[in-house]
Formats: C-alpha cells, structure tokens, sequence
C-alpha cells in the first residue's frame, strides 16, 4: 500500500525532554499520527501553532528522529536516505544567501544535487520562468521582497525536479497578489504530477486549492478528508445588509437570536441556525421586522460551513488551561 502513497506513517510519535534532570518532563509534540497522503494530489496539513506541523515535516525528512512509530516516503521508509533526493522542502524560515544573485542561488543548490553545467543552467533558467523571477534573475537576493523570496524558495525546492514537495507555511506573510503567486505555482506542481503537502493558518487559500485536509490539534490528527466530503457546505446563516433601519427594528431583531452590525450608512444583520427546523421561521419574522420599519433590502447572502469555522470548532473543543498546544507528560528519571 504505501508504494501508491506519496507519504503514509503509523502511530507516528515525537516526544522533546524538558524540565531539570531531576523531575524530567516529556513534551508530545506528536502523538500517534496516522497519515496517508496520495500521489499526485495537493494536501493541506492545518493547525495552530504548536501543533506539530513542522515537526512531522521534519520527521519526514529525517531531520529528527522519531519517539515511537514509523513513515514511508515514496514507497520507502524515512531513514533510507536515498528518497530524500526525490523530496523537495521549504522551511517556515528559510536562510537565503542573500549575497548571491537568484541565477547564482540556484545554480549553488543544482551543484549540491551534481547536476553537470548544461543541465545547471538550463534548470535555473526553466525554474527562473516558472517562478516569474527570470527578469530579476542577476539581481541579489537581498533586495528581493517577501514574495519574491517565497518564490525562489520554492524554486530551490524544486531544484532537484522532485515527486514530493513539502512547503512549511510558503503563504506566510504574504499580501494577497504574493499569495496568489504562490497558490499558482502549487496548481502548477500538480498539473506536473508531483504531489504537494503544505501547512498554512491562511485557510481560504487552503479551501481553495487543496484536494484534502487533514487537520493536527495539540499533535493529534482529528479529521483527514476531502474538503467537499469535510464540509458538506450545508448552508449554517443568512446574512442581511440592509439600509435605513431604525433602532425600534434593530432592537426587534436582535431579540429573535440575531446578531446586528451598524456600519455608517447600513446595517448587517446574521441570522444563525437556518439549517434548524425553525430556521425558516426565523428567516421570515427578521424580513418581516425590515419591511415593518420601512428599511431597504440591499443584500442577501448564504454563509455555509468554512474550513475557518470547522478549523476554530476543533480546535475550540481540544482547548485546556494548558498554554503550550502541546501535550506535557511528566516522568520521573
């Protein structure tokens, strides 16, 4: 089975040591993970911070070791370090040098992977294209943005033309036309086949373009679905923008359970619950309370289930008192 798989683990587990020698503590910043992701398709790996996000990347990679359990990469276990040529990955915080100009920079990881000069230059030039950087291509790094660092980030993890690519937070920090850079880029990696695992907190960039989710709260996997299948998109409220209506009416509104925002010039009310059987009903006294008050209609909008409100749901009902998100065993040593 895991030769089909682009990455699967079992009971996967990684436990840090704390606390003095005396009275040792255990962090679980991984407990049990059970992961299947496909070939070919993109998965979006979510969670707070804390979660165990990087830390299962860094599993995966063989930058650490695991406390108990096991993963396959590719078809191999993660310890045969020749799949690891196979595997593309940009850190959360990536070190550029930036001295050296985005030909240069690429060109120095083509020479680590023992590319010969033709096959260097023509790699750098092909990757320079795909990420849109080839006209700043003798430009130094360090007078490259946010964005475009991202992206020559994700050039040198595609370097060595890998079948997985791991992307540790690669929407971070970006505005919007640098996040639709990067989302384009990752479409682009799955049109080629490869397969994209990457986590992100920017969840409508994820609802948009992942095939799968799967979602790690305090290092415990608790949903891996396709998104159709994870949200259903059931539709949960009604949101009305309306203008002109008098504070009698807001009053009148708010006491049927709904929630009224005053802007400027108009007023957004949400009316929660429409999937309820008195949800119809709810619906009909708040448009009668707007016609009553003379208000003018100016908007309707149906707000169904987002990945941002399930993602708040779970993690909400696996809060504690704990301010780490990690799980802390203490043992005695």
């Amino acid at each position: 089975m895991s030769e089909i798989l682009a990455i699967r683990t079992e009971n996967l587990t990684k436990e840090f040591k704390g606390g003095s020698l005396i009275r040792r503590r255990y962090i679980v910043a991984l407990d049990g993970l059970n992961l299947h992701v496909n070939r070919g398709e993109i998965f979006g790996y979510l969670g707070p911070n804390g979660a165990g996000k990087t830390t299962t990347f860094k599993l995966l990679l063989g930058l650490i070791f695991p406390t108990a359990g096991d993963a396959w990469v590719l078809g191999k276990q993660i310890k045969d370090v020749r799949v690891k040529k196979h595997i593309g990955f940009l850190p959360e915080q990536p070190y550029f040098y930036d001295y050296l100009t985005a030909e240069e920079f690429l060109n120095f990881y083509a020479q680590l992977f023992g590319f010969d000069k033709k096959t260097r230059k023509q790699r750098v030039r092909n990757l320079l294209s795909m990420v849109g950087l080839e006209e700043v291509a003798s430009n130094q790094l360090r007078k490259f943005s946010r964005g475009m660092l991202q992206r020559i980030g994700v050039a040198q993890a595609l370097i060595n033309d890998p079948e997985l690519v791991i992307l540790d937070e690669p929407l971070s920090g970006l505005d919007p036309s640098g996040r639709k850079e990067i989302r384009d880029i990752i479409f682009h990696l799955k049109s080629e086949g490869r397969t994209v695992i990457f986590s992100s907190h920017i969840l409508s960039d994820v609802e948009a373009i992942c095939d799968r989710v799967g979602i790690l709260v305090k290092g415990r996997l608790q949903n891996v679905e396709y998104l159709d299948k994870l949200l259903d998109y059931e539709v949960e409220s009604i949101e009305l923008t309306v203008s002109g209506l008098n504070g009698v009416g807001k009053e009148n509104i708010r006491s049927l359970g709904c929630h009224v925002m005053q802007g400027e010039n108009r007023t957004v009310i949400t009316i929660p619950g429409v999937n309820l059987p008195e949800g119809e009903e709810s619906i009909a006294r708040v448009f009668a309370v707007v016609r009553e008050s003379g208000a003018r209609l100016v908007s309707v909008i149906s707000r169904a289930q987002s990945l941002e409100s399930l993602f708040v749901k779970l993690n909400t009902s696996h809060s504690s008192p704990v301010t780490s998100h990690s799980s802390l065993v203490t043992k005695v040593s």
